[in-house]
């Protein structure tokens, strides 16, 4: 991002607190520029070990497209407050979208985006309420936990992912996030300040929240055939690098989905940071599909 490119997302999006029924939830939230028709609302839910700012490369492009763009941390992720005994489960997750989405587009449906992890919760927050949603959208995500035989069957090391996220429900418990963090591998090509900015978002957040995740990766049913069932527009998308879920499981999934995968140059499992221009351009054509 140019300091111009900077300088316009500071003027477009926004740190807010949503309030809701189920509690207050911190986002980055972009509204349409004045002078450009607004076409309604979007809801990017960041995966495991993110946050809303996953997505801050691409909010001001979408804005200034027409659309509302809301990016939110996930109970207990970053700046949203978790409880220790709060709802962990995929299907609370998902019922803090539907609130989140309720507070921001309360007489309209919202196009719903999931990354990773976010795309199993919203996974079922579309079957739990599919009149919420105009479309979604699941983006390096997959079919299943990792631990799903629709999943291990296709991947090429059924035990690295497994093992890595039993690794940390280890892990966490007994070192704490701070030593969890410090154990990882740094990116080489990490830009100044974002290992710093990692670690902050990390340590703050709730060490149940990410282990309820964790687990969620790991055994989170295959609902693909549910959710196709409900007639909500789905587009699938991956960087090309993708390192999470098979690119197999997610070309499986996607075609039962009655779709194909859109595959993003030059990303990895983060689109939306590697290459905001094009993740962007994906979105924006997902959602001027004929009926949405």
């Amino acid at each position: 991002m140019t300091v111009a490119d900077a300088q316009v997302a500071a003027q477009v999006v926004s740190s807010r607190v949503i309030e809701t029924p189920r509690g207050a939830f911190a986002a980055l939230d972009a509204r349409v520029p004045p002078g450009t028709s607004r076409r309604g609302h979007v809801l990017l839910a960041p995966g495991f070990t993110g946050s809303k700012e996953d997505f801050s490369a691409i909010l001001p492009a979408l804005a200034a497209a027409g659309w509302h763009a809301t990016a939110y941390d996930q109970r207990g992720q970053y700046e949203t407050a978790g409880d220790p005994d709060d709802d962990y489960s995929l299907r609370g997750f998902a019922a803090d979208a539907l609130a989140v989405q309720e507070a921001l587009a309360p007489h309209g449906r919202s196009h719903l985006v999931g990354h990773s992890f976010g795309g199993l919760v919203a996974q079922h927050a579309v079957l739990d309420d599919a009149s919420a949603w105009r479309s979604l959208t699941l983006l390096c995500s997959g079919p299943a936990g990792f631990r799903h035989p629709v999943v291990r069957e296709l991947a090429n090391d059924p035990e690295g992912s497994t093992r890595r996220l039993e690794s940390f429900l280890v892990a966490v418990p007994a070192l704490g996030l701070e030593a969890v963090f410090e154990s990882q591998e740094t990116e080489p090509d990490a830009a100044p300040g974002v290992r710093d900015f990692q670690r902050t978002r990390f340590v703050a957040s709730s060490p149940e929240s990410l282990c309820a995740i964790a687990a969620c990766l790991l055994d989170a049913p295959d609902q693909v055939d549910a959710l196709a069932a409900t007639e909500v527009p789905v587009a699938v998308g991956r960087g090309a690098d993708d390192d999470a879920w098979p690119h197999s499981a997610q070309d499986a999934m996607a075609a039962r989905l009655g779709t194909d995968v859109v595959v993003i140059p030059g990303t990895g499992h983060s689109p939306a940071a590697d290459a905001p221009e094009a993740t962007a351009a994906f979105l924006l054509k997902a959602w001027e599909r004929p009926g949405l």
